[in-house]
């Protein structure tokens, strides 16, 4: 039987009338010299297809003009996008983007998912470390979405072999940030958690911000029920995850840029396939999740 045709594929590219509302507003542009010979929409889509087809830039496919040249030299592309990543665009189109589904009201916050990830780098680098459960050397991020799949705040990343329940305590912060930032009432909410963030810290956080835990107990070896009360824990809503977060890591995989580290400066890597964004620990998202998982929103939008 055939799905819901809004989730039948995850869009690569944006169209102009998309661009021009949603990305154009936040790009910082040039006020001296000449205007570009190409539009800033077309350089937009080819950094989208360098995070799909995961190629290398100097393999990235240009058309070609009516003297049969490229059009655009791939260095160029490369360096406009590093502008766009240092003079603080590719955040902006981040918040932007979670303003205009907040208030569109296609925000669903009664509930928040987070999970970590972990991403393989092929080279060296900075923050990388080896991965013992996943047995490969990278670097990890934990994200946030609500029940609509929507990433609603920034990256936390850190090394491969680094736990990821102290950087929750890192997340947060950023959650509460980009909620003051765009008006979001995360008070009441709930956040779901697997059990590797079960521990007091973790829930204490949480509880200081006006919301509730839904973290299963971990056991870490106990043969017998840790004593005292049981904490607070919904399975149902627990299982929300698996049609959330996780398949918000699905979508990643779409871009294949996504899935391998090549850049040596993770910053480059987090801010470029994100903007999504992180690593001077300010803003890390990447511009693939941007374009993936946010602008689906909107064209899923009724």
């Amino acid at each position: 039987m055939t799905g819901n045709p809004c989730w039948q594929a995850i869009p690569v590219n944006l169209s102009l009338e998309q661009f021009e509302q949603f990305v154009l507003p936040h790009l910082r542009r040039g006020r001296r010299g000449p205007p570009p010979t190409l539009a800033l929409h077309t350089i937009f889509n080819y950094i989208l297809r360098v995070l799909y087809m995961g190629c290398q830039w100097k393999m990235l496919p240009i058309e070609r003009d009516a003297k049969g040249l490229p059009e655009i030299h791939y260095t160029r592309i490369y360096r406009i996008m590093r502008r766009w990543r240092a003079d603080g665009s590719i955040d902006r189109i981040f918040s932007g983007s979670v303003r205009k589904l907040h208030e569109d009201q296609l925000l669903d916050l009664t509930v928040i998912h987070g999970d970590g990830t972990t991403t393989a780098a092929k080279k060296g680098g900075d923050n990388l470390g080896y991965s013992g459960h996943k047995h490969l050397k990278g670097d990890k991020v934990v994200a946030f979405c609500d029940r609509h799949c929507n990433i609603i705040a920034p990256f936390i990343c850190a090394a491969g072999n680094r736990n990821e329940s102290p950087l929750l305590r890192d997340a947060l912060p950023r959650l509460s940030e980009m909620a003051r930032a765009i008006g979001m009432d995360l008070q009441g909410a709930t956040v779901s958690l697997d059990g590797v963030y079960d521990c007091r810290a973790n829930r204490r956080a949480i509880f200081n911000r006006g919301m509730t835990p839904n973290i299963p107990q971990n056991p870490r070896g106990r043969k017998t029920p840790k004593r005292g009360r049981k904490q607070i824990f919904e399975p149902a809503i627990f299982e929300e995850r698996f049609r959330t977060i996780e398949r918000v890591f699905a979508w990643e995989d779409k871009f294949r840029r996504l899935l391998l580290r090549f850049e040596r400066i993770s910053d480059v890597h987090y801010r470029v396939q994100d903007a999504c964004l992180y690593d001077d620990q300010s803003a890390p998202l990447l511009l693939s999740f941007i374009a993936g998982y946010v602008v689906h929103r909107w064209r899923r939008a009724p």
